[in-house]
């Protein structure tokens, strides 16, 4: 039951703003640090929230603060407001600064192939519009652009969880593979079986990501389980320099081989890449709405993911 009328409660943009933040973070504690506020403060602020709606947004258990049914109703809803604020402000702001802006959020995959050239191409029509690329994982890329820190995500679809209030357009289709350092032992072998990565530090995305449960499947399929020297990673820089040091194995995304840096200094082992396939495309917020810029940057991600169908 609502214990005061709306009418009497004004829900503002702080209400907003720590509820999405303790959403993204799962935490009291980290919202507080990230919103420099007191963890009381935080904490009076969301108690406010949840006396005006009358429910229960969050309940705690050992993985942190996690969104009620009802909460997930109005994570929807209140990512849509701020980010609907947020394109307003820039809407006004762009005009005031004679050009626009545009924040997308990458996986490392096609932040090494596909994203430069869409990038190049958008800033030949757009030479005075600001690019900002993220990158990161992608729960917190999605959470992003959840509440419109971020106009569009490119990346490999997300597990059905991270899309509330998202909906997804594919690209193309990618497989993993197994990546490891020139003159890696394992490419001197005459006759590479899968089982030989049991003898190496392997480098995988964290657990649970759906990259890594199609890993596990994968590996289960051939009988081989998780290897016990593991290290868990999204971050590139560490990836290659982890597999110079300890002869590793990587798996990772097939596009990232497409980079120059890849091409120079890794070697794929000789795997079946069929099953390890899967869709990569634009995630977007579902209520529709976009910028100008985002929809000219998704038209030029379409032209290079349809000339790479072509040369695949």
């Amino acid at each position: 039951m609502i214990t005061q009328p709306l009418s009497n409660f004004r829900i503002r943009f702080r209400h907003l703003h720590c509820f999405l933040t303790i959403a993204q973070l799962r935490s009291v504690g980290a919202a507080a640090d990230a919103l420099a506020i007191t963890q009381p403060a935080l904490s009076k602020t969301l108690r406010e929230l949840e006396e005006a709606l009358g429910v229960k947004l969050f309940v705690r258990d050992k993985k942190g603060m996690l969104l009620t049914r009802a909460g997930e109703l109005f994570l929807q809803h209140a990512a849509a407001s701020v980010a609907s604020m947020r394109e307003g402000i820039e809407s006004i702001r762009s005009r005031s600064v004679g050009g626009q802006e545009i924040r997308i959020g990458l996986l490392p995959n096609v932040a090494a192939s596909v994203a430069p050239k869409a990038v190049r191409i958008f800033k030949q029509d757009a030479k005075d519009t600001i690019v900002r690329v993220m990158t990161g994982d992608n729960a917190r890329l999605l959470d992003q652009l959840r509440i419109g820190e971020l106009d569009l995500v490119v990346g490999r679809l997300a597990q059905p969880e991270y899309m509330v209030g998202l909906t997804f357009e594919h690209l193309f289709s990618e497989p993993l593979t197994i990546a490891v350092r020139r003159g890696h032992p394992l490419t001197k072998v005459k006759r590479f079986k899968l089982a030989m990565i049991r003898d190496y530090p392997c480098i995988m995305p964290y657990h649970g990501t759906i990259i890594r449960q199609e890993i596990e499947r994968f590996l289960l399929a051939h009988g081989i389980a998780e290897p016990a020297d593991l290290v868990e990673t999204t971050s590139v820089d560490f990836g290659h320099t982890y597999v110079h040091e300890t002869n590793g194995i990587w798996f990772l995304p097939r596009g990232y081989m497409d980079s120059p840096i890849a091409q120079r200094t890794l070697t794929e082992l000789s795997i079946d890449h069929r099953s390890l396939e899967g869709p990569v495309g634009i995630t977007v917020r579902a209520d529709g709405k976009r910028t100008a810029a985002a929809q000219h940057m998704i038209d030029a991600l379409h032209r290079v993911a349809a000339e790479k169908r072509r040369h695949a």
